[in-house]
């Protein structure tokens, strides 16, 4: 019996559906091992991807929290330069954190501590170089980052960084105890530099936001004249 037209597309359907997955076959089989290297390579590269963020990243943040526990103790005891390189006990100073534990937030924090450290030790440039090099976020750590910059700034004599850095300390995020501090510095470097409006701006902000600070009662000795 002779085929339908049907029968005949339905068999040369089939005939192409098998001659492809066979041309696919040969194909693998020729190419098999840089088909099998690139599928390993994006397998590589995801997991990788994840260890790095969810093995290897966090135990390393818990480390360094670990890690800087006896540097953060120095450090409140004014000990800056043991808190920088030799907090004691066999733990790491600020500087191994950052450069041991990199990429983490607590490696980003040592670099404030550090630069704050290094200011009160007396070494400005290097107190600009790792206050600079750390990011700043929240509330407290962009006052105290701009705020230590401005004093590194005014003792290396750059009076108009300082400035600047002092406004960045004194804007956004407000804090009864240190904005009013840098809001007086901003005041007194200002008028220094010749710049009434911008001092006259500073202690205004101070009485009419911290009046009851101890830098309202400098201002309003000051604007007194006593």
């Amino acid at each position: 019996m002779a085929k339908s037209r049907k029968e005949k597309r339905q068999e040369e359907t089939l005939i192409d559906i098998v001659e492809a997955k066979q041309g696919a076959v040969e194909y693998f089989e020729k190419n098999k091992t840089l088909i099998i290297g690139a599928i390993v390579a994006v397998i590589l590269l995801v997991g990788g991807y994840i260890i790095n963020k969810y093995l290897l990243q966090m135990p390393k943040e818990n480390q360094a929290k670990s890690a800087i526990f006896k540097a953060e103790q120095q450090f409140q005891r004014d000990s800056f330069a043991l808190a920088l390189e030799n907090p004691g006990g066999g733990y790491e100073g600020f500087l191994d954190i950052i450069e041991n534990y990199s990429g983490t937030q607590t490696a980003n924090l040592a670099k404030l501590y550090a630069g704050i450290s290094y200011m009160n030790v007396g070494r400005f440039n290097d107190a600009v170089e790792y206050l600079n090099a750390h990011s700043a976020s929240g509330d407290y750590s962009p006052i105290l980052k701009n705020g230590n910059l401005g004093d590194a700034y005014s003792e290396l004599g750059d009076m108009d960084k300082a400035v600047s850095a002092y406004k960045s300390a004194t804007t956004g995020a407000q804090d009864a105890l240190l904005t009013p501090y840098y809001l007086y510095k901003l005041g007194l470097l200002s008028k220094r530099n010749g710049d009434e409006a911008g001092a006259n701006a500073a202690f205004a902000k101070i009485m009419d936001s911290y009046p009851t600070s101890e830098e309202g009662t400098k201002v309003d000795k000051l604007l007194s004249g006593l």
